[in-house]
């Protein structure tokens, strides 16, 4: 098994697929995973300007959006009659800082700050039989401790800890909760406090082959010094209009399956390796010869906001790919299993919930397989 650095990027890419796919079916088996979720976007205030993001707004700008009480429980409710398991909780970086018109707002409705809101929709979410995993962007570790006892799982994509993408020029320029340091120090936070956690690679946006390397690493070592890394995104960039990377190039098929593969290689084989399929220009037959085992998470009542001209696929459709491909696709619980046995990676005032979840997954009745959200 090709495991070094150095060696990976002298590997032909079909010698790197073959030997993720050897570690994926030794581990994983013949199964692959999704998330059956549903997508709350709290709000797309955000103070960083990433040059590839069409999500995020200033307040006052055309589309600038924040769910309401009443918009978060009704969401809550359409994702659970729908056989939902995962509430994605998923909003821009520090939102209250730059925004008073937002602080007002969260204070109109009882709360004194985002994290405020984010404990109430949890609570909500619990309720309704559905687990909360949230993306808030940058935390602090008293804000992720708050969270953690209505949240199973936390994310924060790492995207890449090369410093170039910082400079003059670059994507992450005008981002300041992007610098690499910044992320590595959340992510290392939350294995501290042993919050299952979520991160990820985002390919195409300016890097180098050995600077996605590098980012792989750097995930590794979080890893191997927190315990915590249940899952890493392989998210490739898609243009699309009015953002500044408009006329960039997409990441060639070559490099996603390059990028999947290494992901596989260089990371600790219980760390499930994902890629969105919504966001891919190859088929997830492709993806699946790369090496994952998951393709996160596929919702049948609210569209991708991040990525809203990429629809979910029908999940019939992907169950058929899956099959020719000789693997079975199985519903998740936005917790991973191993974190279920250990104590101490969940709070056990969430263990109830979390059986419930299983219970409605073995179940197994999604009546939206053959259909999809645009």
């Amino acid at each position: 098994m090709i495991t070094d650095p150095q060696d990976l990027q002298k590997c032909s890419t079909a010698e790197l697929a073959a030997s993720a796919c050897a570690v994926r079916d030794h581990v994983y088996g013949n199964t692959l995973t999704f998330s059956p979720k549903v997508f709350l976007p709290i709000t797309n205030l955000c103070r960083n300007r990433c040059d590839y993001c069409s999500f995020r707004r200033s307040s006052g700008d055309p589309g600038e959006w924040t769910m309401t009480p009443d918009q978060v429980i009704a969401t809550l409710d359409d994702a659970a009659a729908n056989g939902c398991i995962e509430a994605l909780f998923c909003l821009g970086d520090t939102p209250e800082g730059p925004y008073p018109a937002y602080r007002e707002l969260l204070a109109k409705w009882g709360f004194e700050t985002t994290v405020d809101y984010l404990e109430w929709a949890g609570i909500q979410a619990l309720e309704r039989g559905l687990l909360p995993h949230t993306n808030a962007g940058i935390l602090t570790r008293q804000q992720m401790a708050r969270l953690r006892p209505v949240n199973v799982s936390l994310g924060l994509m790492l995207e890449n800890i090369s410093p170039r993408m910082c400079e003059p020029g670059m994507p992450h320029h005008k981002a300041p909760d992007k610098r690499p340091q910044v992320r590595l120090d959340m992510t290392r936070e939350a294995g501290k406090l042993r919050i299952p956690f979520t991160s990820g690679l985002l390919l195409g946006i300016g890097e180098t082959e050995a600077e996605r390397i590098d980012t792989l690493v750097a995930i590794d070592e979080l890893h191997r010094n927190g315990g915590h890394i249940q899952e890493v995104i392989i998210q490739n960039f898609r243009t699309r209009p009015d953002i500044a990377m408009a006329s960039s190039p997409e990441p060639e098929v070559d490099a996603i399956v390059r990028t999947v593969s290494m992901a596989r290689l260089l990371l600790p084989p219980e760390i499930s390796v994902q890629a969105p399929p919504n966001l891919n220009p190859a088929d997830a037959g492709l993806l699946i010869q790369a090496g994952i085992n998951d393709f996160g998470g596929i919702s049948p009542v609210t569209p991708d906001y991040i990525n809203h001209l990429h629809p979910w696929p029908v999940l019939d459709q992907l169950e058929s790919e899956c099959r020719t491909a000789g693997f079975e696709l199985r519903p998740r619980l936005p917790i991973y299993d191993r974190y279920l046995v250990q104590d101490d990676f969940l709070d056990q005032s969430l263990l109830p919930f979390v059986q419930q979840a299983q219970r409605a997954i073995e179940i197994g009745n999604f009546a939206w397989r053959q259909r999809a959200v645009a």
